[in-house]
């Protein structure tokens, strides 16, 4: 349970810091609690894409890893970044991706942030 906790709250610092630095990336609220209740409820929705659907996108590109020397990875997190996108408005969620480029340097942003708060964050192994 505190591995979930603490990956959730990598997840939203991770999201948050790629709002913060990327225009078009946007997460609106009425004030800053419902934005940090919304950001908190996006990191559970990117959590749950990146537990059930990133795996299987991987194993159907693995060709695609090896022909790219693993640069499809981008490729793929943006992907993830535009699904939770999609996913947070069909839950009424005010957080949106505005295209691909975007999404790529979004995930880039994500992926680099959350490996250093899982860095930093403490974990079940202690």
């Amino acid at each position: 349970m505190k591995n979930f906790l603490v990956k959730t709250i990598a997840n939203a610092g991770a999201l948050g810091v790629a709002i913060w630095l990327l225009n078009d990336i946007t997460l609106t609220g009425d004030n800053t609690g419902r934005q940090a209740l919304t950001l908190i409820l996006v990191a559970l929705v990117f959590g749950v894409v990146n537990v059930v659907v990133k795996p299987i996108v991987k194993l159907l590109a693995f060709p695609l890893f090896i022909l790219t020397l693993g640069l499809i990875t981008l490729v793929i997190n943006a992907l993830m970044l535009l699904l939770t996108s999609w996913l947070a408005g069909k839950l009424d969620l005010s957080f949106h991706v505005d295209g691909f480029g975007t999404a790529v340097l979004g995930g880039l942003i994500v992926s680099i942030v959350a490996w250093a708060l899982h860095v930093v964050l403490p974990d079940d192994k202690d």
